[in-house]
């Protein structure tokens, strides 16, 4: 039995952009149900969000698995039992591919390079079961858009018929074409680290967990094998790898032993066992106040542990409470912003320098009438915090060497570190 059967692609109103069944053919009206559905989740409380709904949903005969990316939902329904991660990270691969041939994901996007998506659709899957995913493998039998590509694919949308390209540079390796030769090998290595944190009104850590990913831009020529020794590879847990990776060698000798795809590629993404007493990159300090009309909102931000880099990209949203008339705020940096239809504030803090003055903004807002003073003041207000730090790692994580086998030249190897904030929330 086929493990997906179709897959729609929908646009942020729920409308279907474009649909692919692999198997049978199911009708359109599951899309209605499972707009229904999504409907009744947003409706059931003000605090939810799309990106909130149940990644699977239940219907009379399907399991409606969806992901929710770049502002689309892509929904597969699935009448058998399957392993639910192996489709997902299929539908993950459908936005990740649709990035590397068009360079963004929307709708407009879909639209325009209609043929070549539907192509790509229908060589990544074999009769319901994932059959090529690999950006290599696929650009030798799916073009990228090109202006002559976009006038063949326009004046042959009328017909059934289209040439297959086969591929004639492949290599023994799926996911690296044969061929490749660059001026100047290099490759670069993004060790990006997530925090998801949640602190309480008297800055007590309730919870705090790390993971991160380690992106890869391979420019190297030839067929390079590769070793990447880490300083300290135990720091990091529950790994997973890009299938080139030889998970023998990582398991015995804690190195990513692998052959390289050509150009973008996520090498490896793990968990990070942070100690209990794990200090934030960052303390927000907030304060509300509710009076009998109004009430008056302060908020701090203090650098902790930064290794004296600075904070960028800090923004800071508030969702107020519903009843919420006006706010006027006063600050000594950034700018900031009330929505009076979301009843959010947002403070855009921007570039924050250590052993520079902290950050605060000062508010006053006032509330309409109908609602109680206590009703305010036990809204359950929580914070939301932005941020991003360059060359800095919270995990810890550190490149020791690169050694190439199989060529003659020398690689330039660059490796970054970022850390920003995922989850970053902090309850007033």
């Amino acid at each position: 039995m086929p493990v997906i059967e179709s897959l729609f692609v929908l646009s942020p109103t729920g409308k279907v952009i474009i649909e692919k069944h692999w198997h049978n053919l199911i009708s359109r009206k599951i899309v209605d149900y499972f707009n229904e559905q999504v409907a009744k989740i947003l409706a059931a409380s003000e605090d939810v969000t799309r990106q909130d709904v149940p990644p699977i949903l239940s219907s009379p005969r399907y399991q409606l698995l969806n992901v929710y990316r770049d502002n689309l939902t892509y929904l597969c329904p699935v009448s058998k039992e399957v392993d639910p991660m192996m489709v997902f990270e299929f539908i993950h691969r459908i936005p990740d591919l649709m990035q590397e041939y068009f360079g963004q994901v929307s709708e407009t996007v879909i639209k325009e390079n209609f043929v070549t998506v539907y192509q790509l659709l229908e060589e990544m899957m074999d009769d319901g079961f994932p059959l090529m995913t690999e950006p290599n493998a696929l650009k030798e039998i799916v073009p990228p858009p090109t202006i002559l590509n976009k006038v063949i694919n326009t004046m042959s949308a009328g017909t059934n018929s289209r040439t297959r390209k086969m591929p004639n540079g492949m290599s023994n390796l799926p996911w690296r074409k044969a061929g490749v030769k660059y001026s100047s090998n290099e490759i670069f290595f993004d060790i990006v680290d997530e925090i998801d944190a949640i602190v309480d009104s008297t800055g007590k850590v309730v919870s705090c967990e790390a993971h991160g990913s380690i992106q890869a831009n391979s420019r190297l020529s030839g067929m390079p094998d590769l070793t990447l020794k880490f300083v300290n590879p135990r720091l990091v847990d529950d790994c997973s790898f890009h299938q080139s990776v030889r998970f023998h060698k990582w398991e015995t000798e804690k190195v990513l032993s692998f052959v390289p795809p050509d150009g973008q590629f996520q090498l490896m993404s793990y968990r990070v066992n942070l100690p209990s007493m794990q200090t934030l990159p960052i303390q927000v300090k907030p304060s509300i106040h509710i009076g009998p009309n109004g009430g008056k909102l302060e908020i701090s931000i203090n650098l902790r542990q930064t290794d004296g880099k600075p904070v960028e990209g800090c923004v800071l949203t508030i969702p107020m409470h519903k009843s919420t008339m006006n706010l006027m705020a006063t600050l000594n940096q950034g700018q900031y912003m009330f929505d009076p239809v979301t009843k959010s504030l947002r403070w855009d803090v921007g570039k924050i320098m250590p052993r520079e003055r902290a950050p605060v903004l000062s508010a006053t807002f006032s509330y309409g009438k109908g609602v109680t003073q206590e009703q305010v003041a036990n809204a359950g207000y929580t914070l939301t915090v932005e941020f991003l730090i360059n060359m800095y790692s919270l995990s810890g994580l550190k490149v020791d060497a690169l050694q190439l086998f199989n060529e003659a030249y020398k690689p330039y190897k660059g490796v970054r570190s970022v850390t920003k904030a995922g989850r970053y929330h902090i309850r007033l």
